[in-house]
């Protein structure tokens, strides 16, 4: 019997068609990845799985008493608690059993009614078959293995930046050990360390889970099976992600050989209805005509239009294109300690260093977007910076991708705005909508189309890939390839920028 039924679902996001009577199954022990365009309806569908969202029709069917735990992408903890303190609720239950425990050994010595030691010794059991005495071992594994330990698990959660909060509730989940868990996007907030250190944990993990990402090692490593989303179906592969590849691969080829087939039959037949439908074979002709009217045709291959990136460059003649000089950055505080390094012209350095350290507030005291706490920077003279902020924030939300565009570049017409976002894989119909609707990989698209239409020869890039899909990062590592400025990069996908990157600096080796 399976943990999770899934039938005839279908849904539309205010015009956009997600899912068409789209089936499928998650058994126990399965370990599957979810997979798809941007905005295809992957976080749409882990919201219709925990009912934070109604479908328009269908049927969700969970196991009965099942425990799910979910991380959404954007995730959220409220309250003054400490760390420790939350992720000791994963084993509220254990610790509710030994107050009971406690209290009944305290109304022993007070009655003197040791007839209450059989209930306490069936506590103590509980407790031992639950390693509740090997607590603080579990959550120091988890804690360590997400990189919890750098920021302190007595650090108030309310302190905690938006990717922190999230790496905090994963712990808690993982702690908690559900039959099933709902996994969104968990690696966008993870430094390469911790997403191999996860994708260990997730391999062994005896539940079932329905995991979200755009890290394609990540799911080749943990998944057993992949559903696809792709133009309103959703279609369930068995194996790895590679096997869901070749698999996928070989069904479109063989579609469109008897997509081709059936057309030129169909073409076959019209010419031969055409030259006999008026002579001597008119009755063969006739009864050719309602073969064809009775015909199943199938629906012509339709696959995405893949992006398309280049740059804007401008020429950069500096040797020198930014020198950093015992930089502290920080808010009102340094983060760090001082930083000294140099970018060369046309030369691209990736920042690393763990989830939290400061790569994100180093790139924006750069661009200028807050104050220095010490020390001194400097671009050169013909340096024209391109910034991409990883954060998705908008003035307004209601605004459209076209509005967006246009208020930054007014010369521009309705049909070279429209052209533009296509060519960054943004889907016509959604370039009306409000930018507040669209996917986090769809308005990575519009400020990636933003960035392209600026003259630049420098570049400073806060993790670009999040909530990318394959062919988008694709087309990105191509240009950035193809870039002969500078690039400044912050990203924990390895995998991207490990065959152009020219140059690495850690931060935790300046620590």
């Amino acid at each position: 019997m399976s943990l999770l039924e899934v039938r005839n679902l279908t849904h539309r996001f205010i015009d956009k068609p997600l899912y068409d009577k789209a089936s499928f199954d998650l058994y126990k022990g399965e370990h599957m990845g979810i997979v798809g365009q941007n905005g295809a309806g992957k976080s749409t569908l882990i919201k219709i799985l925990m009912g934070e969202i109604i479908p328009d029709n269908g049927m969700i069917k969970w196991k009965r008493d099942i425990r799910i735990g979910h991380l959404d992408q954007y995730a959220e903890i409220n309250g003054t608690k400490t760390i420790i303190d939350y992720l000791n609720t994963a084993f509220a239950n254990l610790f509710e059993l030994e107050k009971k425990l406690n209290d009944l050994y305290q109304e022993m010595v007070i009655t003197g009614n040791y007839d209450l030691m059989e209930q306490a010794a069936k506590y103590q059991e509980k407790l031992e078959t639950s390693d509740f005495y090997l607590i603080e071992s579990h959550i120091d594994k988890v804690v360590y293995g997400l990189g919890i330990n750098a920021i302190g698990i007595e650090c108030p959660i309310q302190e905690l930046s938006g990717g922190q909060r999230a790496k905090v509730i994963l712990a808690k989940l993982l702690l908690e050990k559900p039959h099933v868990l709902l996994l969104d996007e968990p690696t966008n907030f993870l430094d390469k360390e911790h997403v191999d250190w996860l994708a260990n944990y997730l391999t062994v993990f005896d539940g079932a889970y329905i995991v979200v990402s755009h890290d394609f090692d990540f799911l080749e490593k943990i998944s057993s099976c992949i559903c696809d989303i792709e133009l309103g179906t959703i279609k369930k592969y068995t194996g790895k992600y590679s096997d869901f590849l070749r698999q996928k691969e070989h069904l479109r080829e063989d579609y469109t050989r008897q997509y081709v087939a059936q057309q030129k039959k169909i073409e076959k037949t019209e010419e031969f209805i055409r030259k006999n439908i008026a002579g001597v074979n008119s009755k063969m002709a006739q009864g050719r005509r309602k073969q064809l009217e009775r015909m199943e045709r199938m629906a012509p291959p339709v696959f995405t239009h893949k992006p398309a990136f280049s740059f804007k460059e401008i020429s950069l003649s500096a040797q020198m294109a930014l020198r950093v000089n015992d930089l502290e950055v920080g808010y009102g505080k340094p983060l760090l300690p001082k930083l000294n390094f140099t970018v060369s012209g046309g030369q691209k350095l990736v920042i690393t260093g763990f989830n939290g350290i400061g790569k994100s507030t180093l790139l924006k005291t750069l661009v200028q977007r807050i104050s220095i706490v010490a020390g001194s920077f400097q671009f050169a003279e013909s340096v024209k910076i391109g910034y991409f902020e990883q954060n998705l924030t908008w003035e307004d939300k209601a605004k459209t991708p076209l509005k967006i565009i246009s208020d930054f570049y007014p010369k521009l017409g309705v049909k070279e705005i429209r052209s533009r976002l296509a060519q960054c894989g943004l889907k016509n119909a959604h370039t009306s909508q409000a930018i507040g609707t669209l996917s986090g990989g769809e308005q990575s698209k519009v400020k990636l189309c933003l960035l392209l239409l600026s003259s630049c020869n420098f570049l400073v890039l806060d993790e670009p890939t999040n909530h990318l899909d394959a062919e988008t990062k694709e087309a990105l590592q191509k240009a950035l390839i193809q870039f002969k400025g500078s690039v400044l990069l912050v990203s924990h996908e390895e995998k991207f920028y490990q065959t152009w990157a020219d140059r690495y600096l850690n931060i935790e080796d300046c620590i």
